[in-house]
């Protein structure tokens, strides 16, 4: 589904890709899939994200260097435009070949920004990787390895940055797109870490985190936001040095806002760092209601989905047909109540509606059934009333019974349903083969809706002669 697009980050990424003879035609088209869909979300720019591509073949080959696409339009189009050079596997002439790009001013690297490299292959290298791997991590490289084949798990956790569980992936080419969240997440992790960047967006709200700059003692944070269309409603708030996160509520959903953290220190000047932060548009709630656990007096009233936006939920109910309503408050931070004191056997309507934080509201309705009441069945009784049949006795049930409906299910045979009048509270249960075992439910009929039932089993004895008694041919 479509992405919130990720414009708090700045780094360098880049993806060294198997163009070798070994990856077919298919996986080359897969990965590049898999590449785009990773980078779809970002922000391209010299003060956001820029990305490249180097090839493994028999010689290292850059396929574009990092400044040269600054949009997403042009590094999808210049990954669209990648072809497979085929060749040797010769990983780690690729590696060393990075290491010289990562830190050029020639590819368009920059100097103090995360660098990140993503690694796709199938597992298969024909030069060793260890060595050149190394000097890439201890140059503070961020390296995360995607395994499309059966590589040696032992070499690829030692070439991944660790912990290995969240730098190395094996995947089949299929199933890439199964990672590409998990993995975007973690590239967020490294190139965010030293920046002010919003987690948890939601309608109205989101957290902004920052790195530790300052201390109790050293200063104190002024955060300046205001929505980017009208800079002039301004808002401010200030923190102590010792935060790193401050959450920002009450804003208005599907906003781009322009967020400035500015650290106050009586020791260091630091730079101000800047975000631009887009809510979420605002979800509908109720978007379903549910009634459950009706009974004569009282059912409860569920909806979902529950929102922080959300101050309070009103409850209007009502019978139909009828002018009379009543109404209950619940708290905003709950989705369910139960509402009492009701008329048994009768048909209400349920509205439930969403008072927002800003004033607006919204509202959904339901029908409900409350039960009759005492509509039960009581004391199913048998009887043996011969070979292979019974017979079945109820009490009555309370209230406006229309009749009963009688319900056998056979072990063996067909099962069978009986309806008869109020006035009848038994019935004969025949063709019930001995030794089995039959179940029998009796459910009271009313006008607008079935009463509760009674099921029970019976067994029915197999038959055997008479003890002492012997079967003697006549003579």
């Amino acid at each position: 589904g479509p992405q919130p697009s990720v414009s708090n980050s700045e780094g360098d990424l880049l993806f060294l890709l198997d163009s070798s003879g070994s990856v077919s035609y298919y996986e080359f088209s897969k990965v590049k899939e898999f590449i785009w869909d990773l980078l779809r979300p970002f922000t391209f720019g010299p003060k956001d994200v820029q990305t490249s591509i180097i090839h493994i073949s028999t010689t290292p080959t850059m396929e574009f260097p990092f400044d040269r696409y600054l949009s997403s339009e042009t590094v999808q189009q210049a990954i669209r435009d990648t072809q497979q050079l085929m060749g040797d596997t010769n990983t780690g002439q690729a590696l060393s070949y990075a290491k010289e790009k990562f830190f050029s001013d020639g590819a368009g690297a920059r100097p103090d920004v995360p660098k990140v490299l993503i690694w796709v292959t199938d597992g298969f290298s024909t030069d060793d990787i260890s060595e050149p791997m190394q000097l890439l991590k201890d140059m503070g490289v961020t390296v995360f390895i995607v395994s499309t084949g059966r590589g040696n798990y032992l070499q690829l956790s030692a070439a991944a940055s660790q912990p290995p569980e969240k730098h190395l992936h094996f995947v089949d080419v299929d199933d890439l797109p199964i990672i590409t969240n998990e993995l975007r997440d973690a590239i967020l992790d490294v190139i965010q870490a030293n920046r002010l960047h919003a987690v948890d967006i939601t309608s109205s709200s989101f957290r902004l985190t920052w790195p530790e700059l300052l201390s109790q003692e050293t200063g104190y944070y002024t955060l300046e936001y205001a929505p980017a269309g009208d800079l002039a409603r301004k808002r401010t708030a200030q923190v102590s040095g010792a935060h790193t996160s401050l959450t920002l509520s009450n804003l208005a959903p599907e906003t781009a806002y322009e967020v400035v953290l500015i650290p106050e220190s009586n020791i260091h000047y630091f730079p101000p760092q800047a975000t631009r932060v887009t809510t979420l548009p605002e979800e509908i709630t109720p978007a379903q209601v549910l009634i459950s656990e009706s009974g004569p007096h009282s059912f409860q009233v569920s909806w979902a989905p529950a929102l922080d936006s959300v101050m309070s939920y009103q409850i209007l109910y009502g019978p139909l047909p009828g002018n009379s309503a009543k109404l209950l408050e619940v708290d905003g931070k709950k989705n369910s109540t139960v509402v009492e004191n009701l008329a048994p056997n009768t048909t209400y309507l349920v509205t439930v509606t969403a008072i927002y934080n800003s004033g607006k509201e919204r509202s959904l309705s339901a029908k409900a059934c409350t039960q009759e009441e005492g509509s039960k069945v009581r004391h199913l009784r048998f009887e043996d009333m011969g070979p292979n049949t019974l017979k079945a006795s109820w009490d009555a049930a309370d209230g406006k019974v229309l009749g009963y409906r009688v319900r056998c299910r056979r072990q063996t045979g067909p099962s069978s349903v009986l309806s008869v009048s109020p006035q009848i509270h038994s019935v004969l249960l025949t063709d019930l083969a001995s030794g089995t075992t039959t179940k029998v439910c009796v459910k009271p009929v009313y006008k607008k809706q079935a009463g509760k039932g009674l099921c029970r089993l019976v067994h029915m004895q197999p038959a055997t002669d008479a003890q002492g008694y012997k079967h003697r041919p006549r003579a």
